[in-house]
């Protein structure tokens, strides 16, 4: 398994929960030339690889041409985080099936809704650790970092960029944490 610092890991983790994978813009705050350090020493590991970058799209360097470069993490950087990764294959949003109307709150949007302001509604895949991350956090009592970290043989940072990444910023599910005396930090998902 590859070891990742904290700023590795942190960097890398953000980089997974966005779309395309892309490192740049680096949210960690670095200093001087540690962000250059930081993120040459993800290329030689292979977690992060220079591709094309898009016009509009932060530059991490041009090439020999001129032509300007971006960073993406790699497949091996979604599994040093013990996550999925978005191949682009499926390029069809996952969207949740349509509900019987008497079963929803008044209150609640629908995929019409979601459509018409441009929102896209996303689910777990079935069967995947990211669905049953959902379902332990959905559990009344929540769960710690420890006890994601035990179920799914995960370090702590994995978790966090789990919960931040994939499932409040793709699945905009709404996360909270409360202080439990005896079992610390505890995680629900609620709505």
């Amino acid at each position: 398994m590859t070891q990742l610092s904290d700023t590795q890991a942190v960097i890398l983790s953000a980089a997974c929960a966005r779309e395309g994978g892309f490192l740049l813009p680096v949210t960690a705050s670095l200093k001087g030339g540690a962000v250059n350090m930081v993120l040459t020493s993800l290329i030689k590991k292979e977690l992060a690889e220079e591709i094309a970058a898009e016009p509009g799209a932060p530059i991490w360097r041009e090439d020999e041409d001129g032509n300007p470069l971006t960073l993406r993490a790699t497949r091996a950087a979604y599994e040093a985080l013990g996550m999925v990764a978005d191949t682009g294959a499926d390029t069809a949003p996952e969207v949740e099936p349509a509900a019987d109307m008497a079963d929803l709150p008044e209150t609640a949007p629908t995929e019409a809704d979601a459509a018409t302001e441009g929102q896209v509604v996303r689910r777990s895949r079935e069967g995947s650790k990211q669905e049953a991350l959902v379902a332990m956090l959905k559990r009344p009592e929540g769960a710690s970092i420890e006890e994601i970290s035990a179920a799914f043989g995960w370090q702590a940072h994995t978790v966090r960029g789990a919960i931040a990444g994939a499932l409040k910023k793709k699945l905009g599910l709404e996360v909270t944490s409360e202080k439990v005396e005896g079992r610390g930090r505890v995680y629900r998902i609620t709505g």
